[in-house]
């Protein structure tokens, strides 16, 4: 069924195409490699999973509230403009945060698939090629497990905002081999990590947004740390200038990240006052706290490939996540694997259990 009737606002163009120039490189030494990056290939490979059978889409899921959003994490809540609404219109503006949310993750997904794909063809080195091609396939299937989410379970999808799709397209046209990595694999997919893990955290026990939140962040987990890996190797040997304009280049994509969760698409759909609504989050001590967080993927990462002057440090100050540099980026991606561990060994055991009842 075509998914063009299920979006609040029309996308101005179904197809979207981004300018690139650059080469495609070769590497004809097949016989070393960096043992980190080759271990997280090995683990890429060995952590393929299908959705379809992974998943259990027999859930049902309130496409009202399908990860169960408190209302204590709507970022209008308290204020005039959520004391005006019925609890109708309280309950819509819930299901569309959510629908609007998850949109940004499918988009970010796609963009995340055309950007490792990008990796295989113009990284110099033969060890990030292998890995970002597992890495493309996790795209695709993350791509795919959004989409059937939103069409089956939700019935209503938002278009790509503007901060997220400059920031991809920012990404996509440099000819440099290294900013895909920079821009995906470091802000957009650092974000949308820390993202997934509030929506993983709030989602009831056994729930199916719980079950696929917690899937792709596994992956995800492996995929910042291929950016990390094979980003500071290639900075420690860049010059002052070469490192400024890459900064300039996080200082850029990180405002934009910031914007981009203002969400003015849902205010200006729903009928309310965008200005009001947009300086409502701006304003919330909880918006905050979440911004906070969600650069915990990111402000470490940067500070350990080698981007930390001054310059880039007054940035975070200034955004109020500088405090975010000393977060254990490797523990949080442990952590990470252990909770998807986890829940397939309890998915087991309650196969099992099932099993041996029926026994």
């Amino acid at each position: 069924m075509p998914m063009r009737h299920m979006y609040t606002i029309p996308p101005n163009d179904i197809d979207w195409t981004v300018p690139r120039d650059g080469e495609s490189r070769f590497q004809w030494e097949y016989d070393e490699g960096r043992g980190r990056l080759l271990t997280l290939y090995q683990k890429g490979k060995d952590r393929q999973w299908d959705s379809v059978e992974r998943i259990d889409w027999s859930l049902e899921v309130d496409p009202l509230n399908p990860i169960g959003l408190p209302d204590a994490l709507v970022p209008i809540a308290g204020s005039p403009a959520w004391e005006r609404l019925s609890d109708e219109r309280r309950a819509m503006v819930k299901q569309h945060i959510q629908a609007w949310q998850l949109s940004q993750f499918l988009h970010g997904e796609q963009a995340a698939l055309v950007c490792s794909a990008r990796i295989v063809d113009t990284v110099p080195n033969l060890d990030a090629k292998f890995y970002a091609a597992t890495q493309t396939m996790d795209e695709a299937r993350h791509a795919e497990t959004y989409a059937r989410f939103l069409t089956e379970k939700v019935g209503m999808l938002y278009p790509i905002t503007d901060p997220l799709s400059r920031l991809i397209s920012d990404t996509l046209s440099d000819s440099r081999w290294d900013m895909p990595y920079l821009g995906m694999q470091v802000l957009i997919e650092g974000l949308a990590l820390a993202a997934f893990g509030v929506y993983r955290d709030i989602a009831p026990q056994g729930s199916l947004a719980k079950q696929l939140l917690t899937y792709i962040m596994q992956d995800e987990a492996r995929h910042v740390a291929f950016g990390r890996i094979a980003l500071k190797d290639s900075y420690a040997d860049m010059t002052s200038m070469e490192l400024a304009e890459r900064e300039d280049f996080v200082i850029e994509g990180c405002h934009l990240m910031r914007d981009r969760l203002r969400g003015p698409e849902i205010w200006e759909h729903l009928g309310m006052d965008v200005k009001e609504c947009t300086e409502i989050v701006d304003a919330s001590e909880m918006m905050r706290g979440y911004r906070s967080y969600l650069f915990s993927r990111i402000v470490p990462v940067v500070k350990d490939i080698g981007l930390w002057s001054p310059r880039v440090q007054d940035t975070f100050r200034e955004m109020g996540v500088l405090s975010m540099a000393d977060a254990d980026a490797e523990a949080m991606s442990r952590d990470d694997e252990r909770i998807a561990e986890e829940l397939d060994g309890a998915r087991r055991a309650e196969v099992e259990t099932t099993i041996d009842a029926g026994k």
